[in-house]
């Protein structure tokens, strides 16, 4: 199936080039799946243990490294937003999004090792080490994660593929959140001989190869199909307010940056809680993989469900019934089996409108190309990218500073501490759901597909 916009006249005298149509070979997913398995293998492991990692093995205080996260991900503000602008004036003979993989993989696997390192040092010297690899970490993620969001439309303009790939993006997703969350513990324990300090090391070092191999591979196998054939120019300013005004981007973003303020929120809690408050530190194991990694379900049947529903109505059933299911956790707290089924349920739940995250982003591309005449894929994927981030560094901020606040200390944990922690592992959630509900009935795309292709073609003739 080719194009519907192949070949037509931008607003700046630019064309859609095609390149051999919109047919997608099935390694082609599975290799754009396993890259968000790259991207999300190293992140989801930081977001998961970082905090505990800096509170419990290198030792430095709660708040304090709130606040490392919190400045080191509004920096990326800036250098995603950056980082999208350069992508739409990226051309190389390897395409827009592809050299990023290529040049960025290494450096970003030796950054992984270095952050989950620690130094023998005055806590000063250390909370400064811990600022710079966790700062380069971050900058480095950029350069990865803005070009791969904007790799999907790209690849393919079709509505179902982008499903298709929403769903191996997804289930990248949850592979690596289950390894990332579920294999952590338990190989630093194995690694480290009861080390935790060198078991942290040597994990990172298997994750950073593992992070190499498929981000060569998404290099290689994944192709662009359709993309501005001029290098993009003129003033930013106009560009970035092209994009605030585009409902269906702002929605996605919103959306985005609750999802994963719910997302920092839940993984960084929830070891302090399976630990300190459920009394289970087994439950790590089944809690942290079951947050995202349900991905791996959801990838599934979310199409279907969504072909059915759209987006909104879809979304808004499904945090609707997960809050409904996070509000009777706590009554059934002391019941382990109960406990972790109503759990699972809706992890599920929330998981199809992390799935439908992927298919927004892209479909928001088109909503601009029919708003403005052009596509800025790098810029507008760079917003949904500083939306994870910023996202995951308040969320993971606010425990840290709660924590803080409770005076929590690994050696010694009060009363107050668990109840604080109790409190923030499901009070958040809740209060970011609901939110999300209002956010997501602004959705403007459902029943517009046909209308926009149909729209853009009419431009070409």
């Amino acid at each position: 199936m080719t194009s519907a916009v192949a070949g037509h006249a931008m607003q700046d005298g630019s064309t859609i080039r095609p390149i051999a149509g919109d047919t997608l070979r099935p390694w082609e997913k599975v290799s754009y799946g396993l890259g968000d398995f790259a991207c999300g293998l190293s992140w989801n492991a930081v977001g998961a243990f970082l905090l505990y990692f800096y509170t419990n093995v290198a030792l430095l205080p709660a708040a304090a490294v709130g606040t490392l996260f919190l400045l080191s991900r509004l920096f990326d503000a800036g250098v995603d937003l950056g980082v999208g602008l350069l992508v739409d004036r990226t051309r190389t003979r390897w395409g827009r999004t592809r050299p990023y993989f290529l040049f960025t993989a290494i450096p970003f696997s030796i950054l992984l090792v270095l952050t989950f390192t620690t130094i023998d040092a005055s806590t000063g010297a250390k909370l400064a080490y811990a600022y710079v690899t966790f700062s380069l970490l971050g900058i480095l993620y950029s350069f990865l994660a803005v070009p791969f969001s904007a790799l999907m439309p790209m690849m393919t303009t079709d509505h179902g593929s982008r499903m298709q790939l929403g769903s191996a993006r997804a289930i990248g997703t949850s592979i690596s959140v289950i390894l990332a969350t579920a294999a952590t513990m338990p190989l630093v324990a194995m690694l480290g001989g009861g080390n935790e300090r060198t078991g942290f090391a040597l994990v990172a070092i298997i994750f950073a190869g593992l992070t190499l191999a498929a981000l060569l591979n998404l290099f290689v196998s994944c192709k662009e199909r359709h993309h501005d054939e001029a290098p993009r120019s003129g003033a930013i300013w106009p560009q970035v307010g092209a994009m605030v005004r585009n409902r269906a981007w702002l929605v996605t973003f919103l959306f985005c940056t609750l999802n994963f303020l719910r997302f920092g929120c839940v993984i960084s809690v929830t070891a302090f809680f399976a630990i300190e408050v459920m009394k289970a530190p087994w439950m790590i194991g089944i809690l942290l993989p079951a947050v995202s990694g349900t991905l791996l379900l959801s990838a599934f049947i979310a199409p279907m469900i969504f072909k059915r529903t759209g987006i909104r109505k879809g979304c808004i059933a499904a945090l609707a019934l997960a809050i409904a299911l996070h509000m009777l956790l706590p009554w059934i707290e002391a019941q382990h089996i109960l406990f972790l089924s109503a759990f699972l349920i809706s992890a599920i739940l929330v998981s199809l409108t992390m799935t439908a995250i992927f298919t927004m982003a892209a479909d928001a591309v088109d909503y601009h190309e029919w708003m403005f005449g052009i596509r800025n894929e790098g810029l507008l994927s760079s917003g949904i990218s500083l939306s994870t981030k910023v996202g995951m560094a308040v969320g993971t901020a606010i425990i840290a500073y709660v924590l803080g606040m409770a005076g929590y200390d690994p050696k010694v944990v009060t009363d107050g501490a668990r109840a604080a922690i109790r409190w923030s592992y499901y009070g958040w959630p809740i209060a970011i759901m609901i939110v999300q509900i209002g956010i997501i009935a602004f959705w403007p795309m459902d029943g517009l597909h046909d209308r926009i292709r149909r729209d853009i073609a009419a431009r070409a003739t």
